[in-house]
């Protein structure tokens, strides 16, 4: 080689780094070689398990039928679907409370603490409260200022309602707000004069109430107060004459009896929904995420505090998710005391104890929280626990603030719903923190918190801000940077910093948007309306909602929608203002209007494009366009929406900024017919993520259990093929982050057995092998 010419060795040695950098870049990574190998002994799913990343046109990376995030997806598309069955060891508590609780309450047998019933409290359960129904009396006003529990006949204090009482042939009858007080016409209820001489009447010719047979009345022979109505959960009829079951979290799951929101659990089980068998259990009722075990009884079986009985064995796949049992204040007490029985809950009962599906759409709670805690994922070990969930329902907290003296938004809460809740998180925050370890292990970082309201979690207390926040809303606060409500009762600008910290409403690199509850529709389901093609679609734009004080019975606040939804209509209005003006831009395939339709649905499933605009924060417009196969036009800079930020947003919808409104209908005129075409297709690839099927499942499993066959939302739904929804796009993502989040590489997770290739493991990128599907 001396004697070579020098250029020759430097052409040489040129060629010789690009062929190690060719082979560097090309051959299989370890990640590759151990897929391919996989593949070759299993025959996987070939949208689950591949050696190659299946790209979208829009660079998402498709995984079980939908386009991720990009590093989402490459991760999912080869180590989500690797993930095996672990042998996990579930402890069987059998700690006693004092007093058994005095029958008043749940024992919780792992803590040895009792949960106590609606109106008591102490250890064992054993002081009664006074919950009153009336503020102070004063001259002005003898049943005090108005609030929903106010109450001129029997207020029952356990739980701040008001009956009829004892006297009366029917003392059981709700007397909710206008019914006990007199009522001028036009005006309403006089909350300064109670009605007794109509409510507790036994004359027939008067407006009665509390001794009106039902019988007489339906058949017109005596007369009753059209304002008095069955409010309360429990009852059903004109006269609340049916009892009727009441809402609880999965039905106490068989194994109790529901106390209008409350589980009276059977011996031998406990927690919020009866789930939880103790050592007195029979092994046959166990759940199915208990299924099947293997019981490990201890070598000495004379344990004196039986705190732990034995254990039992179970196959389980992570991500693995533990759920506090806490104190019920936080949550059933919410449910059993509601004075509105449709708020915060995704489902009621008829008289004859049929399901009927609400569209409340802050059920989204109830039905995330059903689907954990019956999920193959739960566990009862927390030593084993990937994530930890905490279930406040701040969702009923939107409708308790201020209803009764008990429950008030002064004092401390500084006359805030917002600042009442932050308070409520804060004690929830210092009872799992001083009665577990789980906690302190990790700062919190490994805990979920869900958050209902409006705005999401921007009012989260400092102290769990480490958590994952579950929300419909993502602000990032990088353009919307305040309080963007018009309700000023939940304005969180006012909360100290030493009380709420400076955290943003929402950290997309941690948090997750959840899709708000919709009710399960049969009519829409059997229409089919999402499969319409374009040429089927004759709206080109559509959005149908509340378009502020340029219209009648718009919302007068300009804050409200942050001024978006108003510019909207001035740019586009179909349906003439107050001033009987249009939209400057108004055009005959494009609609924009403050007049509710009654084929509100069908007109979705007629639009190509439809506007997906906040409210005082979220709205559940987005959902409804995805469940009607339209393409979300988005305009609300700064914000996350449901599943935005693990979904690839921009294969199947399409976003606006705010200073481009006036711009928007061209914008979208100026897109491909063939780009159109193709995010209608994601659309109705990606609409089963935005429903809450599994809860409709769980549902109708429990009517059929209980009546031997399913109705006929559970017959239709259940002939639907499996598929993935809400809840297993929130696992899939739990998945995905347990192996990737940053903070977890300094965890002591080694002793821990993660059910994946340690491939798999490794933070870092994965070579792909591109195909453009």
């Amino acid at each position: 080689m001396r004697k070579w010419p020098l250029s020759f060795v430097a052409t040489f040695a040129v060629i010789l780094v690009f062929m190690s950098l060719f082979f560097f870049f090309n051959l299989p990574s370890p990640l590759d070689l151990y897929t391919w190998s996989v593949k070759k002994k299993q025959d996987f799913d070939t949208n689950s398990t591949t050696d190659q990343f299946v790209f979208d046109s829009f660079g998402g990376v498709v995984y079980r039928g939908v386009p991720w995030r990009s590093e989402i997806g490459k991760w999912l598309s080869i180590c989500g679907s690797t993930s095996s069955q672990l042998d996990i060891v579930e402890n069987i508590y059998g700690k006693d409370c004092k007093n058994d609780c005095s029958g008043r309450g749940i024992c919780n047998q792992e803590l040895g603490q009792c949960r106590c019933f609606h109106g008591y409290e102490g250890e064992g359960c054993s002081k009664k409260l006074e919950l009153g129904c009336n503020l102070p009396a004063s001259r002005e006003n003898p049943y005090g200022r108005w609030i929903v529990s106010i109450c001129s006949a029997h207020c029952d204090t356990t739980r701040a309602m008001c009956f009829c009482g004892e006297g009366t042939s029917y003392p059981n009858r709700p007397v909710t707000e206008s019914c006990g007080f007199e009522i001028i016409a036009h005006k309403g209820a006089n909350f300064t004069k109670a009605d007794h001489s109509n409510i507790f009447t036994t004359n027939a010719s008067k407006d009665g109430w509390c001794n009106v047979d039902p019988k007489e009345a339906y058949t017109k022979r005596v007369n009753y107060k059209r304002q008095c109505d069955c409010k309360y959960d429990g009852f059903a009829g004109i006269f609340c004459e049916i009892p009727t079951v009441c809402t609880c979290i999965n039905q106490c799951t068989g194994h109790g009896h529901c106390r209008g929101g409350f589980c009276e659990c059977d011996r031998g089980w406990f927690g919020i929904d009866c789930s939880i068998p103790s050592w007195l259990s029979s092994l046959r009722q166990w759940p199915d995420w208990f299924q099947p075990s293997t019981i490990v009884f201890p070598s000495n079986n004379k344990q004196e505090n039986r705190s732990v009985n034995f254990k039992a064995m179970v196959k389980k796949k992570r991500p693995l998710i533990y759920v506090y049992d806490i104190p019920p204040e936080f949550n059933t007490h919410l449910l059993a005391g509601r004075h509105f029985k449709y708020e915060c809950v995704n489902r009621l009962y008829s008289d004859k104890n049929r399901t009927i599906w609400t569209n409340q759409l802050y059920g989204f709670q109830m039905a995330l929280l059903e689907s954990i805690l019956a999920s193959p994922h739960r566990t009862l070990n927390g030593e084993e626990a990937d994530y930890f969930f905490v279930p406040v329902l701040d969702s009923c907290i939107i409708v308790r603030a201020d209803d009764t003296p008990h429950f008030r938004m002064d004092g401390d809460h500084m006359h805030l719903r917002s600042m009442l809740t932050l308070n409520m998180y804060k004690k929830v925050h210092e009872h799992i923190s001083q009665q577990y370890s789980f906690w302190n292990r990790t700062a919190g970082k490994d805990h979920i918190w869900s958050f209902s309201w409006d705005e999401g979690a921007c009012y989260a207390p400092k102290e769990i801000w480490n958590s994952t926040m579950l929300v419909h809303w993502g602000n990032t606060n990088s353009v919307h940077k305040n309080s963007t409500t018009a309700y000023n009762a939940d304005n969180w600008d006012r909360i100290p910093s030493d009380r709420r910290g400076d955290h943003p409403c929402f950290d997309p690199s941690k948090d997750l948007v959840l899709p708000s509850w919709k009710q399960p529709d049969l009519g829409v389901l059997a229409q089919k309306l999402w499969e319409r093609q374009r040429a089927n679609r004759k709206i080109f734009f559509y959005f149908n909602g509340n378009l502020g004080s340029a219209y009648t019975n718009g919302r007068v606040e300009t804050r409200y929608s942050m001024g978006i939804r108003q510019k909207v209509a001035i740019e586009f209005g179909s349906t003439p203002d107050k001033n009987g003006k249009l939209g400057r831009q108004h055009s005959e395939d494009v609609v924009v209007t403050p007049i509710r339709s009654s084929n509100y649905f069908n007109e979705l499933g007629n639009s190509i494009f439809c506007g997906v605009f906040p409210g005082d924060g979220w709205s559940g417009r987005l959902e409804d366009c995805i469940m009607q196969g339209s393409i979300p036009v988005i305009v609300q800079d700064g914000i996350f929406l449901p599943h935005e930020n693990v979904l690839n947003y921009e294969s199947f919808a399409v976003r606006i900024h705010e200073h481009q409104i006036p711009s928007m209908i061209k914008i979208l005129r100026s897109l491909d017919d063939a780009l159109v075409d193709l995010k209608l297709s994601n659309v109705r690839a990606v609409r089963t993520r935005f429903h809450y099927h599994d809860s409709v499942l769980l549902e109708a499993k429990r009517q059929k259990k209980l009546f031997g066959k399913f109705d006929d939302f559970g017959v239709k739904f259940s002939k639907l093929e499996k598929y993935d929804d809400v809840f297993s796009t929130f696992l899939q993502a739990l998945h995905y982050k347990l192996h990737n989040d940053v903070w977890r590489r300094d965890l002591d997770d080694h002793r821990r057995n993660l059910g994946v290739p340690k491939e798999c493991l490794k933070r870092t990128k994965l070579k792909v092998h591109i195909q453009r599907s």
